[in-house]
């Protein structure tokens, strides 16, 4: 009966066999009929759709929280954040870091029913999360559940938001972490490259750029972390967004149970805003580190926000720098082989300046190469008018990739509430596509020399300074050259 079995079970993988080449014979084209290839110019793409926002629904609690809903069923999935009207400008002096420790503090250190390894148990086994953080100018918490653990979950982050409890060993914890972060910052040469660079463009005080020491470290409290979370976090100024697969009834009746009594537990600090920012200084500045093979270098100087109203052609610009396609990488990478990584970017902020920032890293012997031509560039930008050809294929990119703004219902509620979170017009968004299509040359042209300074260009070099042949000292006569110290303060004992 084996034999038997065997045999027929061999008969009929022949006979599939068989049947499958068949098939394949008879069914599939001959590879020598295969569609010619054809040049990369010749071929042709249907327009892009315009872009749908999805239906959204706005309003706001007697208590000053905003409220947006946005429905999605195609998941069992919901995703929600609060923004808050917070972040790391608030600080008071002295306590570098309280913000951030803050933020994490509120949802690693428990809440007033959970303890923090209850809180952390009551999420894994729902397959849920609970995050968050305080950044510059903003803070935000987030949670993601399946639907069916909606009201758990979302008690759960009220809560934290709410009633966190500050578990002083995790307050510990973190300040022990903030001292192993501070030990370790001088690791890494392009971590050390954009700080230095930060603190000379907007100073060494400035919420922008400031540094955490050991001493900020040892002046915060428990008390002190209270203290801010009862100043910063506040109803009035937050935003919450929902997005996903829930019920808007049933939601709002979550929001109105959890959320609609909650108050301020101490007045907040009247006329609290971002401060002004000024460039502070400009130059030639050097970090030197002797056991580097490789010059690490930043060239830039302070930039703009998103509603400058160059913002659509200084985008332009950065596609005709940038890029595989892009003047730096044609010159300085490919012509000149003067480093892998080249780039400079025009990369403003919604509520202070930010940056105009170029860089890369290159060998030793060739930073002096890399920095005159990189200043090449961008004086050429500010004189000569792109071409029409450049100025078609920055355009062709940035509104190509104009759809990947609204790629999930989440990210696009993200969207709309940081536009009313930083006072920007809701289809801010739109006006902008419509600013990059209406681009012309001498749009760029003029952006270009309205925005870009090269008397106010600050560079920085982080390398062996021994190295550098020829010498910084080559690229100007008169530019003085100022060694930076990242020698890391002592802790107190």
């Amino acid at each position: 009966m084996f034999w038997f079995s065997k045999r027929r079970l061999s008969t009929c993988l022949f006979l599939a066999m068989a049947t499958l080449g068949l098939v394949l014979t008879l069914g599939w084209s001959n590879p020598a009929n295969a569609v010619t290839a054809r040049e990369y110019n010749d071929l042709e793409f249907t327009p892009l759709g315009e872009i749908q926002i999805p239906d959204f629904e706005r309003y706001e609690l007697p208590n000053g929280m905003v409220v947006y809903l946005m429905e999605k069923h195609d998941l069992p999935l919901i995703s929600g954040s609060a923004t808050f009207k917070a972040g790391e400008f608030m600080e008071p002096d002295g306590k570098a870091g309280l913000a951030g420790m803050m933020g994490e503090a509120m949802r690693v250190g428990g809440t007033a029913t959970y303890t923090p390894d209850e809180l952390n148990q009551f999420l894994e086994q729902r397959a849920a999360s609970v995050e968050t953080s305080l950044g510059t100018t903003s803070g935000s918490a987030s949670f993601n559940a399946l639907s069916e653990d909606l009201a758990d979950v979302f008690a759960i982050f009220a809560e934290v938001i709410q009633q966190p409890a500050f578990a002083p060993e995790k307050i510990d914890l973190l300040k022990s972490q903030y001292r192993g972060s501070i030990a370790r910052r001088n690791d890494d040469p392009d971590d050390v490259t954009t700080r230095e660079f930060r603190k000379l463009i907007y100073g060494e005080e400035s919420p922008f750029a400031r540094m955490i020491e050991y001493r900020d470290v040892d002046n915060i409290s428990r008390n002190d972390v209270v203290d801010f979370y009862q100043t910063a976090i506040q109803p009035r100024g937050t935003i919450l967004g929902i997005s996903g697969d829930f019920d808007a009834a049933q939601m709002k009746a979550l929001i109105e149970e959890f959320f609609a009594d909650w108050s301020p537990s101490v007045r907040a600090k009247a006329n609290v805003e971002v401060p002004d920012v000024e460039q502070k200084t400009n130059g030639l500045y050097v970090v030197d580190q002797p056991q580097l093979t490789q010059s690490y270098i930043h060239i830039g100087h302070l930039g703009g926000r998103l509603d400058n109203p160059d913002h659509a052609p200084m985008v332009v610009l950065n596609e005709v720098l940038n890029g595989f396609g892009g003047r730096l990488f044609n010159d300085i990478r490919s012509r000149q082989g003067l480093a892998y990584v080249v780039y400079a970017f025009w990369s403003p902020r919604y509520d202070y300046p930010g940056l105009f920032i170029g860089g890369g890293q290159t060998r030793s012997e060739a930073t002096v190469p890399f920095i005159e031509t990189m200043y090449k560039e961008i004086e050429r930008v500010r004189q000569e008018p792109i071409t029409v050809e450049e100025l078609q294929y920055a355009k062709d990119a940035v509104l190509n990739s104009f759809v990947f703004n609204f790629a999930t219902p989440e990210q696009t509620l993200s969207r709309l509430i940081r536009y009313e979170y930083y006072g920007y017009p809701s289809d801010f968004v739109f006006k902008f596509q419509k600013a990059v299509e209406s681009a012309t040359i001498d749009q760029v042209l003029a952006a270009a020399q309205r925005n870009l300074k090269p008397s106010d260009l600050v560079t920085i070099v982080v390398g062996n300074i021994e190295a550098i042949e020829p010498s910084l000292g080559t690229l100007a006569e008169e530019v003085k050259i100022t060694p930076i110290d990242i020698k890391i303060p002592e802790p107190s004992v």
